[in-house]
């Protein structure tokens, strides 16, 4: 029933669709297509009209992942440097490491097996040693690799207990430096961030950072300190092979005595030596200018924005990546990114990997460059979306932070679509997000649960259950933009009556100033799902509408929000939204109407609201609320006793409210029964206004002030409604002409205004039976009859274009509730006996 918000109102399509119709073709009726935020159901302020049919939005024809485009708008993505790293790096180590095989096996085979007896005691040492160096070297590279590997399992686990003492040099430096710089911050955050994750790893099995390799011997036989420890020695054995390969080849006093092949085959042994102990410094060379000193591992996690925690996690993924190219093809590790890498993650077993995961994905999804991309990467992954899914269930205190960072993915995943339809569609997830709805009846079974891990060093620390709620009623308001969801979401156990729970707003929230903006966005969010639920198309949402308005709190709780929400107009708005959509049920109408204080309010609202965008909600409420229920009609008389003198006022007004006046005004005298007729007679004053609007209206307007001059003048008879029109400035043929001129437009019925045309038919029919015939052709009959207006031949063409569209008053998309107590064809074929017959 919502007009459109300017002054212009009934020129423009009030849904924010776009509507084809072409008025001169064949009867095909476009429905209107939602597009935008003030669609129906869209949680927003806006809706569409329940006058009108309207058509829902396909999977295929909302706004899903679009087409492919680049991250960044077109930059490569930052980890690209990591891998790319990786590779050149595995280039130089399998170079070296080829070369020293081959200098192994040319030193093993060759000279120590055909010159050994000939050889110099200088050169048999030299090769030795050379050969001892090289071959622990060689063949301990891989096995320092795994070392380091497991150290960043966990990194920050590695480093948290090898230098427990940097943590509290840097605590100590953030409480003792007045001028704390953003990078120690950081910093601190990333040591509490490790000291976190330390205490998280606690579990049934032994994890590869913690295990003791020799008794007795505590933090020292760690694998980081062994990673070290072999790093070292490799370095000093190249600087010992390149010393030594020189001096060799700088002297060249081999003395071959006699064996000319011992000369070149030793000097090739020395090159080959040097080559591959080179090769090897030089890696270890790149290594320490790309992270020392252009601090790579920086600045990519500065540009994917993955905060002070960054280090941690891509100090893992560059390792794996590293494993990658040099276990199997070098190429391989060019293939990971940190989408696949965190999805790699969530699905450990470990709580602390879980955590690094899952931090991954939350910043790569709410980073503007790579959101889009990851999205849509994880949304296509079945086992990673029910792995976050399944994470809303975690309630433990020291899985807090873990299940806090999925709730923010599984929200960013329902924002899309088909990712909302993907979360919806794995069992149990409407009921895991269910769980993190937490209304206070009583504590929860998982906040007696104790750990040894985090939860032990922090006991007296409080969960957050305001934050879960947001991202819980957050995920449904997104997931409930689908029709089906809205389904699920009605059928979840206990979850309707949640969400009803959390739109209580006391007196004292709403009046505080004072009050958090949480508390006030929980109160919001839940207003907005029962919004987007009730006004739910077809079977589902009137099944929904009798759902929400059976519980027993639903419409005490928008009384309170409409009786003490003055501060905060947009849950108002929200509230009257709700009312109206509930009025489209019969048994939620007789709840509202019954309800004491819903329809005083609502009055108080639409006549003395400052804002008239709040009085054009209230309006539309009370005109939901009025259409064909004579206890509503009866509640809104009752209520004051001049209710239709301001009602009046407001139609001639012209603002905001005047269309939904007129509307509530035609409600009232069509439904409300005898006994109050004769108050009603004061909607005659409206007559001059309304006729004005019909000589000069569109569209709604239009529509509607045709209504409301069939209703008007069953108070009164032909003589006083030619007076009307004088006093109007009017004449009866001008009247007749602009009526024969709607129907002429509307040759075919129009979605927007469906009945346009019914309304006009019956003030045909009206002005047939109620005026009296005159000589000269000065009467209403005379003039419907006249020839040249053509009256007969227009209400036979539209006896050939009635449509089923055109016999009901309200539509939930474009299936029809609220059935006209007479079809039109039979309206028609009243009128056109009468025009025929001459009245």
């Amino acid at each position: 029933m919502k007009s459109g918000k300017g002054a212009d109102a009934g020129e423009l399509n009030e849904d924010g669709g776009t509507m084809i119709t072409t008025r001169s073709a064949p009867p095909t009726l476009e429905i209107v297509e939602q597009r935008g935020v003030g669609r129906l159901g869209s949680g927003g302020g806006g809706s569409t009209s329940f006058n009108q049919p309207w058509r829902e939005m396909t999977p295929g024809s909302g706004s899903g992942h679009g087409g492919s485009s680049g991250r960044r708008g077109g930059r490569e993505p930052p980890e690209k440097r990591l891998t790319l790293f990786a590779l050149r790096l595995a280039v130089l180590e399998k170079a070296a490491s080829g070369l020293g095989k081959l200098d192994f096996a040319w030193a093993t085979v060759v000279l120590l097996g055909g010159f050994a007896s000939d050889l110099r005691i200088t050169d048999f040492w030299c090769i030795t040693v050379i050969l001892v160096g090289e071959g622990a070297r060689v063949f301990s590279r891989s096995h320092e690799l795994e070392w380091q590997h497991h150290a960043t399992l966990t990194s920050t686990a590695g480093n948290a207990l090898r230098t427990s003492s940097r943590f509290f040099r840097h605590v100590a430096r953030a409480i003792f430096k007045p001028r704390t710089t953003a990078a120690s911050l950081a910093r601190v955050r990333a040591v509490q961030f490790q000291r976190q994750i330390v205490g998280m790893m606690k579990q049934r099995t032994w994890h590869a950072p913690d295990v003791p390799l020799l008794p007795y011997t505590g933090w020292v036989f760690v694998s980081k300190k062994i990673s070290r420890l072999l790093n070292w020695l490799q370095v000093l054995s190249a600087f010992a092979c390149v010393a030594l390969s020189v001096m060799r080849l700088w002297k060249q006093d081999f003395h071959d005595q006699g064996k000319p092949n011992m000369r070149p085959a030793l000097l090739l042994f020395y090159t080959l030596a040097l080559l591959e102990a080179f090769l090897f410094l030089l890696e270890k060379v790149y290594w320490w200018w790309k992270m020392s000193v252009c601090k790579l591992l920086d600045q990519v996690s500065g540009e994917c924005e993955l905060g002070p925690y960054g280090l941690v996690s891509l100090k893992r993924f560059f390792y794996d990546a590293y494993s990658q190219c040099i276990d199997g093809s070098i190429f391989d590790g060019i293939k990971m990114d940190l989408v696949t890498f965190a999805e790699d993650l969530i699905l450990s077993d470990f709580l602390d990997e879980q955590l690094i995961g899952v931090r991954i994905l939350l910043q790569l999804a709410t980073s503007k460059g790579s959101a889009r991309d990851t999205l849509r990467k994880l949304g296509t992954n079945p086992r990673s979306i029910e792995r976050v899914v399944e994470m809303l269930n975690w309630r433990r205190p020291d899985e807090e932070e873990v299940r806090q960072c999925a709730a923010e993915v599984v929200s960013k995943l329902a924002g899309k679509r088909q990712n909302a339809l993907r979360v919806s569609g794995i069992p149990g997830a409407i009921e895991s997000i269910m769980s993190l709805l937490y209304t206070g009846r009583a504590a929860p079974k998982s906040s007696a649960i104790t750990t040894k891990g985090a939860a032990a060093a922090e006991p007296d620390r409080m969960y957050d259950y305001l934050q879960f709620n947001l991202l819980g009623l957050r995920i449904l308001k997104k997931l409930a933009r689908d029709h089906d969801n809205c389904g699920k979401i009605g059928n979840a156990r206990g979850l309707l009556a949640k969400i009803v729970e959390f739109s209580h707003a006391s007196q004292a929230l709403l009046l505080n100033p004072s009050a958090t903006d949480s508390q006030v966005r929980a109160v919001k969010r839940a207003l907005q799902v029962i919004k987007m639920l009730v006004y739910t198309t077809g079977a589902t949402g009137k099944t929904l509408r009798r759902d929400v308005a059976e519980n027993v709190f639903t419409v005490s709780n928008l009384r309170g929000v409409l009786q003490h929400g003055h501060q905060h107009m947009e849950l108002q708005k929200l509230a009257m939204d709700i009312l109206t959509g509930m009025a489209m049920d019969q048994r939620a109408n007789e709840t509202i109407a019954g309800t004491g204080g819903v329809v005083k309010l609502l009055l108080s609202i639409f006549f003395n609201a400052q804002e008239l965008e709040l009085g054009r909600e209230a309006g539309e409420a009370l005109a939901m609320l009025a259409l064909e229920s004579e206890a509503s009609c009866s509640a809104i008389l009752k209520t004051r006793s001049d209710v239709i003198d301001p009602l009046v006022s407001a139609v001639e007004s012209h603002d905001a409210r005047c269309l939904n006046a007129m509307r509530l005004l035609r409600n009232l005298c069509a439904y409300s029964g005898e006994e109050h007729r004769a108050r009603l007679s004061a909607v005659t004053k409206a007559m001059p206004a309304v006729l004005r609007a019909t000589m000069t209206g569109h569209n709604k307007i239009l529509e509607v002030s045709v209504g409301l001059t069939t209703q008007i003048c069953q108070f009164m008879d032909g003589e006083q409604f030619a007076a009307e029109l004088r006093g109007a400035g009017l004449d009866k043929r001008a009247y007749v002409q602009r009526l024969a001129g709607i129907l002429r437009q509307y040759k075919y019925p129009e979605v927007t205004v469906p009945r346009m045309r019914r309304f006009v038919v019956q003030q045909v029919t009206w002005l047939m039976t109620s005026s009296p015939r005159r000589g000269g052709g000065g009467g209403f009959v005379e003039l419907l009859r006249d020839r040249e207006l053509g009256m007969e031949r227009l209400l036979e063409a539209i006896a050939d274009t009635t449509s089923e569209v055109e016999c009901y008053h309200v539509f939930s998309g474009s299936v029809p509730i609220s059935r006209h107590r007479e079809s039109f064809s039979a309206i028609v074929d009243t009128a056109l006996h009468l025009v025929a017959a001459g009245g």
